[in-house]
């Protein structure tokens, strides 16, 4: 398994190429093209804004304005959800280069969890614009943590990645029960409401044991409260159990590697 790891620092052109070519391929044919990566967060947040401002207003003062603290959160969690959704179906849509002798099965999943933290990156702008437009700023000390943050999910999430890719390919009712799995995922993870409300903390332990609790959480406070990032410790703990996680999922797909050419 060792040796297999080592070779993915070798195969890093590859992997620049082909997260390129999904890049360019998910708008192929559009004609605005790649502009839709910024029209796209741009849209949903103007949605959220309209929706709770003017439908049905959150006036809770701990997260306000509402729109942009919900979509702090939201934008992390698209990247996440969309690379394990992308990811389980990797190897099955992929099989003609799986069945290449010399052609490495883990870059797949791996792609999908990088393009779409690419896409994560080109979001993050008009979060930027919005905060600047609200004259909501973050506190420069916190910002120091995001690439901390950032890490820790990429890790988090292509450790799920190369498990479920893997799986898939033995059970592929997996895309369905994960898709309903995720949306629990995103109501149990405060994303929508505050961490810091009364009924949440109430039931603090178990949400300490959902680990997007702790990312979502940490983006909110580099990008949106003031202060200093009190949920650090969390985020570092989130971190040695992302490398366990990243380390087991490669376990796994390791070990299933070579049953994947004849499954798909």
């Amino acid at each position: 398994m060792l040796s297999n790891l080592a070779k993915l620092i070798r195969y890093r052109g590859l992997i620049q190429s082909l997260v390129a070519r999904e890049l360019k391929a998910r708008y192929r044919g559009s004609v605005l093209g790649f502009l839709w990566s910024f029209i796209n967060p741009l849209l949903l947040l103007s949605i959220y804004t309209f929706v709770f401002t003017v439908v049905l207003p959150n006036r809770n003062p701990i997260a306000q304005p509402y729109a942009v603290f919900m979509f702090c959160g939201i934008l992390p969690w698209n990247w996440f959800s969309s690379s394990l959704m992308e990811a389980s179906g990797a190897l099955v849509s992929g099989g003609n280069l799986i069945k290449k002798v010399l052609f490495p099965a883990e870059i797949l999943p791996i792609v999908n969890v990088l393009a779409n933290m690419v896409h994560y990156f080109l979001g993050l702008l008009i979060l930027i614009a919005f905060l600047i437009g609200y004259r909501h700023w973050p506190d420069p000390a916190g910002l120091l943590w995001f690439p901390v943050v950032v890490l820790v999910q990429l890790v988090f999430t292509a450790g799920l990645a190369l498990f479920l890719s893997a799986l898939t390919v033995h059970y592929r009712d997996i895309r369905d029960l994960l898709s309903n799995l995720l949306m629990f995922w995103f109501f149990a993870t405060p994303i929508i409401y505050p961490w810091q409300d009364e009924n949440v903390r109430q039931y603090k332990w178990l949400f300490d044991l959902n680990p997007f609790t702790h990312l979502a959480v940490s983006y909110q406070e580099i990008l949106f409260f003031p202060g200093p990032v009190g949920h650090a410790r969390w985020l570092l703990a989130l971190g040695v159990l992302s490398v366990f996680v990243f380390l087991a999922g490669y376990w796994f797909f390791d070990r299933l590697r070579d049953s994947f050419a004849e499954a798909v």
